[in-house]
């Protein structure tokens, strides 16, 4: 798996190198641009996800352990943490954005039916492992419905209604609209509260934070060590990104509006880093400090944690159902609710019990992504080789966009 894993990295990497030295400074036009700012927002929203929210604090002391993870020794755990989230690994969404909005409309690879049956599969597992991710962390942010460590019923509740509540969401795009909203005030607002509880005390000030921010650039001074996995845990994360490298790619490419490629790929790396580079090092304070958690903090994580995974599941849903015509117009609100809520809860549960791993889903993904250049070269090669624009039907009109999750 780590020879599949470094074959996709090198591939990934070489591939973006390529599309900005012969296409860097042709302008995208995705089919529903918007403006450059809206578009930053949307790839805010797009890498919201739970884990996010819920595995720094229980990570930083295992990547401060060097007794134990010696790999860890040439950084400190905030840039770590920054480098499995953030920047470097955002430029795997570049490549996909980049192929579907210029490459895709002029190849539809992935409107062969084989092709589209695995991308939903993909799809489908990576919508099940968000809900796990939510259940795996649970004991840990609200120990007293349990031990702090074991997965209790009240946890299997839980994640079902959270489940259920996200099936029923994606019946309509009005909620799923909705939800994007509130997962982002609602961050926001989560970063700004346990801001000023770390550093508006009598002990603590904003220069704290300051010191506390600077760290992370010692991620960018070791920059190279986060390319290819450094150890097993690194090697989940990477098949992590490529299990939603496709996904977002093929969601962010439709919002793309004049900018150049060069500017796409900045935009990706630079922007949706900057939220995560302050919400982990109010974090790291808090767990560098031994400032507690417990209690209203540690509820009020769980709350956005759950809206980030409805505020998923909705979208992810949305997509593989109209994908595989598996609608609410064809089946009715009542069949489709029951057959997703069904498969969903099955595939978390097999998540939860080892039958399922997300390297495997990332994996795939590496494949699809290996399998359109395959059938580039062999097929299509003349016809990508001559693109010098978006497709001529994408245009930009401003004036009647009306932007849609």
């Amino acid at each position: 798996m780590t020879t599949w894993l470094t074959i996709g990295i090198l591939f990934t990497f070489a591939a973006i190198a390529f599309v900005i030295y012969r296409w860097g400074n042709i302008e995208c036009v995705g089919v529903t641009p918007v403006r450059t700012f809206t578009f930053i927002a949307i790839l805010f929203t797009s890498g919201l996800d739970v884990g996010l929210i819920m595995f720094p604090l229980t990570e930083f002391a295992g990547y401060a352990d060097l007794a134990a993870n010696p790999e860890y020794g040439f950084s400190n755990p905030l840039a770590i943490e920054f480098g499995f989230w953030a920047f470097l690994i955002w430029a795997f969404y570049f490549l996909t954005c980049f192929y579907f909005c210029v490459i895709e409309p002029r190849v539809k690879f992935f409107e062969i039916p084989v092709i589209k049956f695995i991308n939903n599969l993909v799809i489908i597992g990576t919508c099940a492992f968000t809900a796990y991710l939510l259940l795996t962390n649970l004991p840990w942010y609200l120990p007293e419905l349990g031990d702090g460590e074991t997965i209790v019923s009240s946890f299997y509740l839980i994640v079902f209604v959270v489940i259920a509540a996200a099936v029923y969401s994606s019946t309509s795009i009005r909620y799923v609209r909705t939800l994007s909203l509130a997962s982002t005030w609602l961050f926001l607002g989560l970063i700004a509260l346990m801001w000023a509880g770390a550093f508006m005390s009598a002990e603590s000030g904003v220069g704290e934070f300051v010191t506390t921010f600077a760290l992370i650039g010692d991620y960018f001074g070791n920059l190279h060590h986060f390319v290819l996995p450094l150890n097993d845990y690194h090697e989940f994360y990477l098949f992590w990104w490529f299990a939603w490298s496709i996904m977002i790619g093929q969601f962010t490419s439709r919002f793309v509006g004049g900018m150049k490629t060069y500017q796409v790929l900045v935009a990706m790396m630079v922007f949706p880093s900057i939220p995560i580079a302050i919400w982990f090092s109010v974090l790291y304070y808090y767990s560098a400090n031994a400032i507690p958690t417990a209690g209203f903090y540690n509820l009020a994580m769980v709350v956005v944690g759950i809206t980030f995974v409805i505020n998923s599941l909705d979208s992810l849903i949305r997509l593989y159902t109209d994908n595989l015509n598996l609608t609410v117009q064809r089946f009715g609100k009542v069949k489709y609710i029951t057959g997703n809520l069904v498969l969903m809860c099955g595939l978390t549960l097999l998540f939860s019990l080892d039958f399922l791993q997300i390297q495997w889903v990332g994996a795939l993904a590496i494949a699809l992504i290996l399998g359109c250049f395959g059938y580039i070269m062999a097929t299509k090669y003349r016809r990508v080789a001559e693109i010098e624009r978006s497709p001529k039907e994408n245009k930009i009109d401003f004036g009647k966009i009306e932007l849609a999750s």
